[in-house]
């Protein structure tokens, strides 16, 4: 009975302080999921960031299953942030400056439907805003590949597991995230100084 409680007052307190903050969320994902997490959570405004599997058909997916492209969710990450102090459109700012958004099912040496390059709006502003900064780079001709991000409604959105929660941060030594991570940080902390906490 008291587990009970306290996970009621638990999921009230979150969903109080949510509101009280007038948080919103984002739902991305541009490759291996690490990536995503390490950048943004240096964001300010940025409250949480979580990995997690999106707009495929299994429910409740492993990392394992993910991986087989079979479950057809992609890797994303799940922003809650203030947007009294970073907007929707910065966050998508960041999102295309750090990863190649014209590989189709690919960011580097990660290949597979779940490293695709994807955008899940939560509401009909959201979308447009996500449209319109496709159609500006793409107008800009800031890549030279046209870009296949693709934008859709919002789907469930699946938390990965425990050990996957502040990767890069926790496993600095570790080869892909020296080789891999390590450098997408630091230029995404060279280009977005004004953004970060």
């Amino acid at each position: 009975m008291n587990k009970i409680i306290y996970i009621f007052v638990f999921i009230y307190f979150n969903i109080v302080t949510m509101e009280s903050q007038n948080l919103e969320t984002a739902v991305m994902g541009g490759g291996c999921f690490w990536c995503l997490e390490a950048i943004f959570q240096n964001l300010e405004g940025v409250e949480k960031v979580e990995s997690g599997y999106s707009g495929g058909d299994v429910e409740f997916p492993t990392y394992e299953a993910v991986c087989t492209g079979a479950t057809n969710h992609a890797e994303v990450v799940r922003i809650t942030y203030n947007p009294e102090k970073i907007s929707y459109e910065q966050l998508l700012n960041v999102f295309f400056a750090t990863h190649d958004p014209t590989t189709l099912n690919r960011q580097g040496n990660d290949v597979g439907t779940q490293y695709r390059s994807v955008i899940y709006y939560q509401n009909e502003e959201q979308k447009n805003i996500a449209n319109e900064i496709i159609d500006i780079l793409t107008k800009n001709e800031v890549f030279t590949n046209p870009i296949v991000t693709e934008v859709a409604a919002a789907e469930i959105f699946y938390n990965a597991e425990l050990n996957h929660k502040d990767y890069y941060n926790l496993n600095k030594n570790q080869p892909y995230c020296q080789y891999v991570i390590a450098p997408k940080v630091l230029k995404f902390k060279h280009q977005f100084k004004e953004l970060l906490k």
